[in-house]
């Protein structure tokens, strides 16, 4: 009888679910590059055996995987799936090692850790690579890393490389911090955009292969690259426009407002000065720290953000900075606005709290690991030196604005859409 009633709700979510995802399927007005893949039966790959770089995002706008739809089909052989930072399920805490594995018998490589290039005897098994995966429009996210090294593969292998575009989800036009200083190239940046660049995947890898950015690892800096444009997304379409279901991109990314609050707030955690919500039901949408005096609460009084808001709150993370312990601070809620300058209001808010807290702001206070991520994640010196050696708030605010003229005239040759 109990197994009878755990049968009957297991059915019962499962037909819930199915109707969810069909009811927000229902909705979608954006078909994605590989709807348009679909749509034409596979003609532009037929007959290819395939690598495949995705994860748990790549996905149709009816929510079918593209791993099981390339895998299904008849047209094409899926041979190899290439995997990023927090794996093929995206469950990976960042900076946790990725194994390789399989998904219905096929090789599942990961490219996050030691191997960042597919390695070369992997060459004989596959045609042609695809990328089927969903950016977050963030720089300092290392998903535009790992394209960056397979397009270097590709041009390493001699292989053709497929782009199924897909929408930024904060759209086409914000555009929004300082332009990435080649000193501070990493793994969490490694192309030369603003902090936020606002431009598709495929309009991204455009720009790698135009501009020559794939460096002497690359025989010819360049590989032979084709976009499946999607149908239906413009510019001023946010992930809320497009009628397609969000699917968590990593374990802190479980929203789109998570990726608003993680374009304000993730540089600043990187100083593991205040708790920015990771631990908690909202990560990048909680800010403070277990020792909050009332001062930090005259910013809710004048101080004002574009395109988003500040409520006082209190609340615990369960791990990360301050974990178990109770925090005050405000939770963080987002409008969707074209005119939203996340980085910028994060620069605001950092001025005020160096004005409410300079004890916190004493440069040898700061770890040395600490240091560097900061640097790395805002892709320049400048930012760190001014704002912990005394530099003015307009100083600031200049040096978070550095190369995003350049950026927008330079963005304007590879728009796809």
């Amino acid at each position: 009888m109990r197994l009878m009633k755990k049968t009957k709700k297991s059915i019962i979510y499962c037909i819930f679910l199915l109707l969810f995802v069909q009811f927000n399927s229902s909705l979608a007005i954006v078909n994605l590059g590989i709807n348009m893949l679909e749509n034409s039966n596979f003609a532009e790959i037929k007959g290819k055996r395939i690598a495949l770089l995705t994860n748990f995002s790549g996905r149709d706008n009816t929510g079918k995987l593209t791993t099981e739809i390339l895998a299904l089909s008849k047209e094409v052989e899926l041979k190899l799936i290439l995997t990023p930072e927090h794996g093929f399920y995206g469950v990976k805490a960042a900076g946790e090692s990725v194994s390789n594995s399989e998904y219905w018998g096929i090789p599942i490589l990961s490219l996050y850790g030691s191997t960042k290039l597919i390695p070369s005897n992997y060459a004989d098994d596959f045609d042609i690579i695809i990328v089927d995966i969903q950016d977050i429009g963030v720089r300092a996210y290392t998903f535009i890393s790992t394209l960056y090294y397979v397009m270097q593969s590709a041009v390493n292998l001699d292989k053709e490389i497929y782009i199924l575009d897909r929408p930024n989800p904060l759209g086409g036009i914000i555009v929004d911090g300082n332009l990435l200083e080649e000193d501070y190239k990493s793994f969490i940046g490694i192309v030369p955009v603003t902090y936020l660049h606002g431009l598709t995947i495929g309009e991204i890898a455009s720009m790698i292969i135009g501009e020559g950015w794939l460096g002497k690892n690359a025989k010819e800096n360049a590989c032979k690259l084709s976009i499946i444009k999607m149908d239906g997304w413009e510019r001023w379409m946010q992930w809320e426009d497009t009628g397609l279901m969000w699917i968590p991109t990593s374990p802190n990314i479980p929203s789109v407002d998570a990726i608003r609050g993680a374009a304000m707030l993730g540089w600043i955690g990187e100083l593991s000065l205040f708790s920015v919500g990771i631990g908690t039901n909202l990560p990048f949408q909680y800010f403070g720290t277990p020792d909050i005096n009332s001062n930090f609460y005259s910013i809710l009084d004048n101080f004002e953000l574009n395109g988003s808001q500040i409520i006082q709150t209190d609340f615990m993370p369960v791990y990360g900075k301050y974990a178990n312990q109770h925090c005050k601070g405000f939770l963080l809620r987002f409008e969707k606005n074209n005119n939203f300058t996340p980085f910028s209001n994060g620069i605001e808010l950092i001025i005020t709290l160096r004005n409410l807290y300079p004890k916190l702001f004493i440069e040898k206070n700061i770890e040395l690991s600490k240091k560097q991520m900061f640097k790395k994640a805002t892709g320049t010196s400048k930012l760190y030196d001014l704002i912990f050696e005394g530099g003015s708030d307009d100083s600031i605010r200049k040096a978070a604005y550095n190369g995003v003229m350049d950026f927008f005239k330079l963005r304007k040759k590879y728009l796809l859409y």
